[in-house]
């Protein structure tokens, strides 16, 4: 089932079944009326709306709508991957999806947020060449890794912004600095300064989930965090990590020298934003969404199946 298919299925779902307005689905998925009411024509042409809603055999619907109920979130979308185990396939197949939700939900006007990773970098790939209206594309956190590299956080907002031919807003520190009188020096800046004021004003976020596993790209190396950082982490209940910001299994942020070395959007101003996107999936990060969920921080979830299940089961266990 492609993904137009899976939202006209949504989108009838909630006005058929949950008494939704167009208007409030609008709202609630972050689409214009018009094409809402587009889908909802081809939702009876193509067969899916007849008497009652047809469930296809591709389609995680109530599932989707069984984990935004327990989780308390505006959305989840969830598709099929062919290799659950492999990072890369999760990351390219995720990346996919993605990209359809970041062309139906970003709005003109919309101010846009992207973090960094191989999911973002896929999701980019993915997205269709369009001249947007008004559209501003910020740099959520300083840069981490090869700055030459598709995944780093500079390329990918570049990247969205040719694509969109949107305005762009780089973050011009490290993401993590040396030091908290390091952080403290360049926050003061006032190019830094101006793009750490931005980043709070974002309409819309698009973000990837960290797992602490040695081949996260975090930390399969030593280029961004030290072993003996990791240690300390991992020792101290880290399970996750969200926009450089680590957090234990029941989403509570770890007061950690990293906190204070960051140079980005920080975690209260991660919940305040309306719309919080966080693609993730795959074995090795399950536990890491589960806490990334409970802390509330996320509205929309872009995950897999497999994933999708675990998830349910973890809310049964508590």
């Amino acid at each position: 089932m492609d993904d137009r298919t899976r939202l006209m299925i949504n989108v009838a779902k909630l006005y058929y079944e949950d008494g939704l307005t167009q208007k409030e689905i609008s709202q609630k998925l972050r689409i214009s009326r018009p094409t809402i009411s587009r889908l909802m024509k081809d939702a009876i042409k193509f067969g899916i709306v007849k008497i009652t809603i047809a469930d296809q055999a591709e389609s995680f619907a109530d599932l989707e709508k069984r984990l935004s109920e327990i989780y308390g979130l505006e959305e989840v979308v969830i598709t099929r991957v062919s290799e659950v185990n492999s990072r890369d396939v999760v990351a390219k197949e995720l990346g996919m999806t993605a990209a359809y939700y970041f062309s139906r939900s970003v709005r003109n006007g919309d101010v846009v947020g992207v973090t960094w990773g191989t999911t973002l970098s896929s999701m980019v790939n993915n997205l269709k060449a369009t001249k947007a209206q008004h559209i501003t594309v910020l740099q959520l956190m300083g840069g981490l890794g090869d700055p030459d590299v598709s995944l780093h956080g500079t390329d990918i907002v570049r990247r969205i912004s040719f694509l969109l031919e949107s305005t762009v807003r780089l973050m011009p520190a490290p993401g993590i600095v040396g030091s908290i009188e390091s952080a403290k020096l360049l926050k003061s800046d006032t190019h830094i300064s101006a793009a750490l004021d931005a980043v709070a004003k974002a309409d819309i976020i698009f973000a990837g989930v960290g797992s602490l596993s040695k081949n996260a790209l975090l930390v399969r190396d030593e280029t961004i965090i030290t072993k003996e950082e990791v240690k300390w982490l991992r020792d101290h209940g880290a399970i996750g990590e969200f926009a450089l910001h680590f957090y234990d299994i029941n989403g509570e942020l770890l007061d950690s020298d990293l906190e204070n070395r960051i140079i980005g959007i920080g975690w209260d101003e991660l919940k305040a934003i309306n719309h919080v996107v966080a693609i993730a999936g795959g074995t090795e990060k399950i536990e890491a969404i589960f806490g990334l969920l409970r802390g509330e921080v996320v509205n929309v979830l872009i995950t897999d199946h497999q994933t999708a299940n675990k998830l349910l089961e973890f809310a049964a266990e508590g």
